[in-house]
C-alpha cells in the first residue's frame, strides 16, 4: 500500500516517514515499477504555480516534502504536519544507505569534477552499491538526448539528476523511457554538498528547519530573490489558498 498524499497548492505530496518511503521505494523497485522522485519546497511550489506545464510534469512524480514552508502549508490546509522533513539532501543518502536492494548508480549534474567527488562519498557511505557512471551537467539542450543515451548505456538502476529546478525534473520527464532506470531522482544541490563545494548549515540550524537562512548568508547575491521574495510569495499564495478553501466550506 502506498503512503497517502496531500494536495499542497496543486501538487500531490506524499506524507510518510523516511522509513516508510524507503520501504515503499524498495517495494516498487522489487515489483518492477519505475519511479520518478522529486521534492517540493517553497521555491519549487512557486515554480509550479507560475508554470502549469511544470506542475503537470510533477504529477508523474512521487513528490516528497522539503522544508518548513511545505510543513506550514500542510498544517494550514490539512490540519497536520508532515511526518518527517524529507528533503533530498538528507533523504537520498539515507535511502541509499538503508535500502536492501543494491543498485548501480549514475550521477548526472553539477560542475565538472563535482559528481565524481559526490559519488565517492556516496559509495563509501553505502558500499552495497556500485558506480555505473558520472557526467557533469554542463551540456546544451541539443545534447540532452545523447546524455540520456549515455546514462542508459551504463546500465544504471538509480539515476541522480542535479540540474536544478525545474530543469532536472523536466530532463527526467522527457528522457525517462530512454534512461531505463528503476528510479530517477531530482536531487538539486546534493552533489555540491557531498563534494564539500557548498557547506551545510550547522546541525542546530537544520534541526529548527532554518537551513535556508544559512544558505542565504553564504550566497546572498544568488539566493536573496529565491528566499526573501520567494518565501513571501509562497506565504501569500498559501494565505489566499486557505481563505478560498474556508469560503468554499
Amino acid at each position: 500500500m502506498s503512503p497517502p498524499c496531500r494536495d499542497i497548492m496543486g501538487v500531490a505530496v506524499t506524507a510518510a516517514t523516511a522509513a516508510e518511503m524507503t520501504a515503499a521505494l524498495d517495494r516498487r523497485r522489487g515489483e518492477g515499477a519505475r519511479t520518478r522522485l522529486a521534492f517540493l519546497n517553497a521555491h519549487t511550489s512557486n515554480l509550479a504555480a507560475a508554470d502549469p506545464a511544470f506542475r503537470a510534469t510533477l504529477s508523474d512524480f512521487v513528490v516528497l516534502n522539503d522544508g518548513v514552508g511545505i510543513d506550514i502549508a500542510s498544517r494550514w490546509l490539512h490540519g497536520a504536519r508532515f511526518p518527517e522533513n524529507l528533503n533530498g539532501t538528507d533523504f537520498v543518502p539515507a535511502y541509499l544507505q538503508a535500502t536492501a536492494r543494491p543498485a548501480r548508480l549514475f550521477l548526472l549534474g553539477a560542475a565538472p569534477g563535482i559528481a565524481e567527488a559526490a559519488a565517492a562519498r556516496l559509495i563509501a557511505a553505502a558500499p552495497q552499491h556500485t558506480l555505473a557512471g558520472v557526467r557533469h551537467g554542463y551540456f546544451a539542450p541539443a545534447e540532452a538526448d545523447a546524455v540520456a543515451r549515455q546514462v542508459a548505456a551504463s546500465g544504471a538502476d538509480i539515476v541522480l539528476v542535479a540540474l536544478g529546478n525545474p530543469a532536472q525534473e523536466r530532463f527526467i520527464a522527457a528522457h525517462f523511457e530512454t534512461l531505463g532506470c528503476d528510479l530517477a531522482i531530482g536531487v538539486g544541490a546534493l552533489f555540491d554538498f557531498l563534494a564539500g563545494r557548498v557547506r551545510r548549515a550547522p546541525g542546530w540550524l537544520r534541526r529548527i528547519r532554518a537551513e535556508w537562512v544559512y544558505r542565504l548568508w553564504l550566497e546572498p547575491g544568488r539566493l536573496w530573490r529565491r528566499y526573501l521574495l520567494g518565501n513571501s510569495q509562497f506565504l501569500w499564495r498559501l494565505l489566499w489558498t486557505r481563505r478560498r478553501a474556508a469560503e468554499a466550506r
